[in-house]
């Protein structure tokens, strides 16, 4: 039980020292790093099972692992992201002199096929929008959140850690930080700007009431809300609105990016809005406008 505990505390003391070099190195944000310490932890877990550790995993070992998470039910994308994370940590145990070789060097990861990303149509986002109770103060935030959400197409970390001095109502914008700390401004656009005016004029402080605050879009007491209470959010407003689509802050993204594609919106200014650092990660909307062209052509054209 001793050496147990020995190889689980090596192993997560090898973990924290990579996730502490990925933080100083790359600038990677909090929920990226607790994404790399699960992926670690589950093979760590996985090879104590076998009474062996993290640290001298051979390519088999790997292999096996990834193939056992398949088995278990993961998806081919979810297995890829634990490789990638497992070949970063094995190259930093090599650089760092812990191990001679990489194990995960000649890996091969599941085919992946490219997936479109979840969106919903204008008149579901528009039921989305006017699901909240303006009666409630919470209400009023909800709605001012969704409306900006849907106006700028930001993350929901991005948009629940904003505050008052990240919003320019002179000028119509946002001044968003996002991954790795980089900074984009971001267009409010009309409709969210009066939205954003009236929800700090009429709601914002009756929400605080004495308390004092700089987080936009802050809870009861004051602090910024979290990630997973917003998703809990804006599933009731989507319950109550009547939409049967899966929504999520993210899906709501993906449908600012593909409602501007679809309208002929330029692929690079949408790369700039979403804060992708890769044209390539926002060519996938380029596919969901062909993929709406083909259902619209199948409906209404004659040999459709």
């Amino acid at each position: 039980m001793a050496s147990e505990t020995l190889v689980q505390a090596v192993d997560d003391a090898l973990i924290e020292g990579f996730a502490d070099v990925l933080w100083m190195e790359k600038g990677l944000s909090d929920n990226t790093l607790a994404a790399y310490r699960r992926d670690l932890r589950g093979l760590a877990a996985w090879q104590g099972a076998r009474r062996a550790n993290l640290q001298n995993a051979s390519r088999a070992d790997i292999q096996a692992y990834l193939g056992d998470l398949l088995a278990r039910g993961r998806s081919p994308r979810s297995a890829a992201r634990s490789l990638s994370c497992l070949r970063s940590f094995y190259r930093y145990l090599l650089r760092e002199g812990l191990r001679s070789d990489d194990p995960s060097l000649e890996l091969e990861g599941p085919k992946l096929g490219r997936p479109l990303p979840k969106t919903l149509s204008e008149t579901d986002v528009e039921a989305l929008l006017q699901a909240p109770d303006l009666g409630d103060p919470l209400g009023f935030r909800d709605r001012c959140m969704l409306e900006v959400l849907y106006a700028c197409g930001l993350r929901v970390s991005e948009l629940v850690g904003l505050t008052l001095r990240e919003v320019s109502l002179n000028q119509g914008v946002l001044r968003i930080v996002g991954k790795g700390g980089k900074e984009r401004l971001v267009p409010v656009g009309e409709e969210a700007l009066h939205w954003l005016q009236r929800y700090l004029r009429e709601a914002r402080g009756e929400l605080l009431g004495a308390a004092e605050s700089d987080v936009l879009f802050p809870s009861r007491r004051g602090q910024a809300m979290t990630r997973q209470t917003f998703w809990h959010r804006i599933k009731q407003h989507a319950q109550r609105a009547g939409i049967r689509a899966a929504v999520s802050p993210h899906v709501l993204r993906h449908a600012f990016a593909t409602h501007l594609v679809n309208h002929g919106a330029d692929l690079r200014v949408v790369q700039l809005l979403l804060g992708h650092s890769d044209l390539s990660t926002t060519q996938i909307y380029t596919h969901v406008a062909r993929a709406r062209l083909q259902n619209l052509h199948a409906q209404h054209h004659p040999r459709g």
